[in-house]
């Protein structure tokens, strides 16, 4: 083997350093590959350097540079899913166990869980009250007419004069009249008077022991623990109607959570608090699709020789009015909203033309006769006249057992009423004005005893 000299080794050496760096400035500067990103981690394309000329190229390195890839951003760990519950459960004790377990595996931090059902005990009269059922139901008239009494109506205007800045603003912002907003607290709460003196987490968790509603009743616990974490209340204010309502106008827990407003910008969102619980209202209703300058319901008066099979049925306010309808007090309607012809008492009582609103009156209560009570009292409070036609007062209600064998007489006769429950609801009404049709009848769908008893026996 030959043994080049130190001077021939350093002038090699001197070669090799030289023909590296040729190679190197030659080199295509290809930056294709290398990407840049923002604190999100999107790529950024294009020069990210605005200080840089943009006919001078950025000089560029004469070694490779590694640019460490973005790493994905860990996925959150998923809450984990609930124990399931059970079907049924031998004693008060096991429920609320079994409810604290399954809570905790939800997410919800331990401590406030137990906070919440450390003292809670069984109220039977709960239970009882959720399976009670009245043995008659009550006519229309009978309902709307306690709902609007006169000290009703003299406290809504009382409570308009105390609070006229707050309801104003609230119908400037919502577009919700403030009478409406007033007669659903008037209806609810008896204007705060009334909010109910049981412990709702008694109430809801001896509605969950049941078994009939568990769902929304133990819905309705894990919302009232979320409005302690948040601050809206204490476990102590948590004192309402046995059914879960809260405050002056009686939301249920998961609902407020949602629809809940700081009304008096305390920081809190608090239902027993009178601006916060009629600023939610107001708001509640908004979202629910209140439309502005409508009213809830207009009461007409139908002409000769009307054609009975558009009751129940949705068309605009103009159509009706081609239909010959005009309203029986003079008041102005008319345009593209819909409006729904429905006669609470029969083709012998009043007729009315309801609006989207009176739906939107329902998501309180998801009751014709309630939403016509509050409407109804909202017009009392603002000075308008109430109904003007006459109630058929000779008319009596089917009991409960006899609206369940009208429900099944239908549904045998292939009349769906969706269920014999003994409740004459929307679809028990549609049902019977089918029948009604189908034999000669006037098809006004209201029940009673001379209307149905050709079903009863």
């Amino acid at each position: 083997m030959m043994i080049k000299s130190p001077k021939t080794l350093l002038f090699l050496g001197i070669a090799l350093a030289i023909s590296t760096l040729v190679a190197c400035s030659s080199a295509p500067r290809n930056n294709s590959n290398i990407k840049v990103f923002d604190k999100n981690q999107s790529e950024i394309s294009g020069n990210t350097s605005t200080d840089a000329p943009v006919t001078q190229p950025l000089p560029q390195p004469s070694v490779q540079i590694h640019i460490p890839q973005p790493q994905p951003v860990p996925t959150p760990a998923p809450i984990p899913t609930p124990v399931e519950q059970k079907r049924h459960y031998g004693s008060f004790g096991e429920w609320k166990a079994d409810f604290i377990t399954r809570a905790i595996a939800q997410g919800y931090p331990s401590h406030s869980v137990y906070q919440l059902m450390d003292n809670v005990s069984l109220n039977n009269q709960v239970i009882s009250l959720d399976g009670k059922q009245a043995e008659f139901a009550k006519m229309p008239w009978e309902y709307i007419e306690s709902a609007t009494s006169g000290t009703r109506i003299n406290q809504g205007k009382k409570q308009l004069s105390e609070y006229p800045s707050l309801l104003s603003r609230l119908e400037s912002q919502y577009g919700v009249p403030k009478e409406i907003v007033v007669a659903i607290w008037g209806l609810e709460s008896s204007y705060g008077a009334g909010t109910g003196s049981t412990d709702l987490v008694n109430a809801l968790s001896s509605l969950a022991f049941d078994g009939r509603r568990r769902t929304f009743a133990e819905g309705e616990l894990l919302a009232m623990l979320k409005m302690i974490e948040r601050g809206d209340v204490t476990r102590s204010q948590l004192k309402g109607s046995w059914a879960g309502g809260m405050g002056h106008t009686q939301f249920i827990p998961s609902t407020w959570l949602v629809q809940g407003v700081d009304g008096n910008n305390d920081g809190r969102y608090n239902p027993w608090t009178a601006s916060d619980a009629l600023s939610s209202t107001a708001n509640y209703l908004s979202n629910s699709g209140w439309i502005s300058g409508v009213d809830a319901y207009y009461e007409v008066q139908l002409p000769n020789q009307f054609d009975y099979r558009l009751i129940g049925q949705k068309l605009p306010l103009d159509t009706w009015k081609n239909h010959g309808i005009n309203t029986i007090g003079g008041e102005h309607f008319g345009g593209q909203t819909l409006g729904e012809l429905w006669l609470p008492a029969g083709i012998n009582g009043p007729a009315l033309l309801t609006t989207p609103n009176f739906d939107v009156i329902k998501v309180y209560n998801n009751s014709s006769s309630y939403a016509l009570a509050v409407a109804l009292l909202g017009k009392r409070i603002s000075g308008k006249s109430g109904i003007i036609a006459n109630w058929p007062r000779h008319e009596r209600p089917l009991s409960i057992q006899q609206t369940k064998i009208l429900q099944q007489t239908l549904t045998n006769r292939g009349y769906d009423t969706g269920g014999s429950d003994g409740i004459a609801g929307a679809k028990t009404r549609l049902a019977f004005s089918r029948w009604q049709a189908d034999n000669g009848k006037i098809p006004d769908g209201f029940i009673s005893q001379n209307s149905a008893s050709a079903l009863l026996w």
